[in-house]
C-alpha cells in the first residue's frame, strides 16, 4: 500500500514551487490534494497534472490574508470529503528590506500571508484532525534560524510559525496530532530568478552547503513531506525538521 493511501491533504501556496513539489510527491503516494492558491491560472493547470494521480483532487483559489474565509476553506474541504488527514502550512510572501528600511507594510503582509494563515489553518483543522489523528507541516526558513540580513519581515514571521508549532506540539499531541516543521533549501522558481540576479552571493551560498546543491522540489522536499505525513513520523513532533542539505545543523 501507498503511504498516503486514502488520506486528504490540504497544502497552501501549492500552484508552484515547493508547493506543487509536496503535493506532487503526495499524489503519487495515493493522497487525495486540496491545492490552495492566490494565482487562479497556475492552480488550475497544476491540478490537471495532479488529478493524472488523484482524480478527486482539487484547487481552491483564495487569498490567504483574508483570514475570515480560511475557516470556511476547511469546513468545504472536510465537507466534501467527509474528513482530513493533512494540513500542510506552505504559503508565504515577503519583501526583503533591510531594518532600517522596513516598514509597517512589509511586517503585515509577511504575517498576514504566512503566520495568521498558519494559525487559523491549524486552529480550524483541530476538531477534523483529532477525528483522524491527522498530520500538520508547517514552513520554517534558515533566514530566521540564522538571521539573514534585510529579512527580517520575514524571518521574523517564520520564526513566530516555529513558536506556533511547538504550542500546537504540546496541545495537540494528546489527540494523537502531530505538528513538525521543514525548513528548506530548495530549486525553486523564486531562488533560480534570484540566483541569476545574484550569481555571486548564489555561488557564495551554495558553496557553504555541505551537499553542493540545492533541494529538488519533489524527490528532496516533497519525499520529506511525505514522511511527516504518514504513519512512519508517527512518535516524531515539536520538530523543525532541515531539508537544506546539511546547512544548518541545530542543537
Amino acid at each position: 500500500m501507498k503511504k498516503l493511501e486514502g488520506k486528504i491533504a490540504i497544502l497552501t501556496g501549492a500552484a508552484g514551487g515547493i508547493g506543487k513539489g509536496m503535493a506532487t510527491a503526495f499524489v503519487k503516494e495515493g493522497a487525495t490534494v486540496v491545492i490552495i492558491d492566490l494565482n487562479e491560472e497556475a492552480g488550475k493547470q497544476t491540478i490537471k497534472e495532479l488529478q493524472e494521480y488523484a482524480p478527486e483532487s482539487i484547487f481552491i483559489q483564495a487569498n490567504l490574508a483574508e483570514h475570515d474565509k480560511l475557516a470556511g476553506i476547511v469546513k468545504q474541504v472536510a465537507d466534501k470529503f467527509g474528513k482530513l488527514d493533512i494540513l500542510v502550512n506552505n504559503a508565504h510572501a515577503s519583501r526583503m528590506n533591510s531594518i532600517a528600511e522596513t516598514t509597517q507594510a512589509d511586517f503585515d503582509l509577511s504575517f498576514n500571508t504566512g503566520f495568521y494563515p498558519t494559525f487559523y489553518f491549524m486552529q480550524a483543522a483541530l476538531p477534523y484532525l483529532k477525528e483522524t489523528q491527522g498530520k500538520i507541516i508547517n514552513f520554517a526558513s534558515g533566514a530566521g534560524i540564522n538571521g539573514d540580513v534585510n529579512q527580517i519581515s520575514y524571518a521574523a514571521a517564520k520564526e513566530a510559525i516555529r513558536a506556533a508549532t511547538r504550542v500546537a506540539a504540546n496541545e495537540f499531541g494528546p489527540f494523537g496530532i502531530n505538528v513538525n516543521i521543514i525548513a528548506p533549501i530548495a530549486k525553486s522558481p523564486g531562488l533560480i530568478e534570484w540566483a541569476e540576479k545574484n550569481p555571486e552571493y548564489y555561488q557564495g551560498m551554495l558553496a557553504k552547503i555541505p551537499m553542493r546543491r540545492l533541494g529538488e522540489l519533489e524527490s528532496d522536499i516533497g519525499r520529506v513531506a511525505v514522511f511527516l505525513a504518514s504513519e512512519d513520523s508517527d512518535y516524531i513532533t515539536g520538530q523543525t525538521i532541515m531539508v537544506d542539505g546539511g546547512s544548518i545543523k541545530l542543537r
